[in-house]
């Protein structure tokens, strides 16, 4: 079983970038579906990113469409969120899952379709 961990959340501005990383251990990335969701306070937890476990597709969220990034490096064991142009809605706790992966499994986007998660940390952007 993948255990998992993030870094790279601050407080930033309006407009700035970050880059957060999630790192695994225990099992390669290459054997999830690996993504990214965040939570506000108040509100349901979001599906954010996803990258298949092969690496050759990845899909996004509207709110973050042509702004975030997902990527994943296996050698490092790591898959990675690039953050542009980040905009006060954006703050929230930010969580890596890792879903089962194969040629027959579908990537997932909701939440409740994950079983392994991180720690998750903090994004705060602002205005």
């Amino acid at each position: 079983q993948v255990q998992l961990v993030e870094s790279g959340g601050g407080l930033v501005q309006a407009g700035d970038s970050l880059r957060l990383s999630c790192a695994a251990s225990g099992r390669t990335v290459t054997s999830y579906n690996m993504a990214w969701f965040r939570q506000a306070p108040g509100k349901e937890r979001e599906f954010v990113a996803v990258i298949s476990f092969s690496g050759g597709r990845t899909y996004y969220g509207d709110p973050v469409k042509g702004r975030f990034t997902i990527s994943r490096d296996s050698a490092k064991n790591t898959v990675d969120l690039q953050m542009n142009s980040l905009k006060p809605e954006d703050a929230a706790v930010y969580y890596c899952a890792a879903g089962p992966g194969g040629l027959r499994i579908a990537v997932k986007f909701r939440a409740n379709e994950y079983a392994l998660w991180g720690q998750g940390t903090q994004v705060t952007v602002s205005s």
